[in-house]
């Protein structure tokens, strides 16, 4: 019996994702939610540069997270598709057109890998992995929680012992003036956002 590359539960059926990880990741691929995000972060910005213009105020906040982090992480969608190609030794996907077109076009691609994925492919667990994340991001666009939880801002920079970047959702929140991370505890006052969106940007390059 082997175990699940996504959730690691036993799976009888020797597959590289069990039944309830491949049903998941199956309908989010399917369902619209990625789509519409997408198109509301490539909608034109309503913002009015709020922060940026008063004499000695705070620094400019490091960068829209929203739209940093979610237009960046659906190229991953794309990379996932070329290396299923390359992995099953066939000609690189062709994406055109816009954003959203090719956006469909990957999907439909993995879709349509879907049975040897699953079958035999060992990244299919991180793929699982990395769509689920982006699926949960584009959920914070689509239906945004109402509750006030502040502006999210990218990810923390914070690096560990280790040398790993901490990489948890930055967030202010309503009233503060020093973002916090909940997971590893790092702050990051007014003076550190030039330098946080500096280290975000190469991050999104590497």
């Amino acid at each position: 019996m082997t175990t699940c590359t996504h959730c690691h539960a036993p799976d009888p059926t020797g597959s590289t994702l069990c039944v309830h990880c491949t049903a998941t990741l199956t309908r989010q691929l399917q369902q619209p939610r990625m789509y519409e995000a997408l198109g509301i972060l490539l909608a034109p910005s309503m913002a009015t540069g709020q922060g940026r213009g008063g004499k000695g105020g705070p620094a400019p906040l490091p960068v829209d997270g929203d739209t940093f982090d979610l237009r960046a992480s659906f190229d991953t969608v794309y990379a996932w598709l070329k290396a299923v190609h390359d992995d099953r030794h066939l000609r690189g996907p062709r994406l055109v057109g816009d954003s959203l077109t090719r956006l469909h076009t990957a999907v439909a691609g993995l879709l349509a890998h879907m049975p040897w994925i699953v079958a035999t492919w060992p990244g299919a667990g991180d793929l699982a992995s990395e769509i689920g994340e982006l699926h949960r991001s584009a959920a914070t666009v689509v239906d945004p929680d109402p509750r006030p939880r502040g502006r999210r801002i990218g990810h923390c920079q914070s690096i560990d012992t280790s040398g790993a970047v901490c990489g948890a959702v930055l967030r202010l929140a309503p009233g503060e003036q020093v973002v916090r991370c909940d997971w590893c505890g790092m702050a990051w006052p007014p003076a550190t956002w030039t330098q946080l969106k500096a280290w975000q940007t190469e991050g999104a390059a590497a």
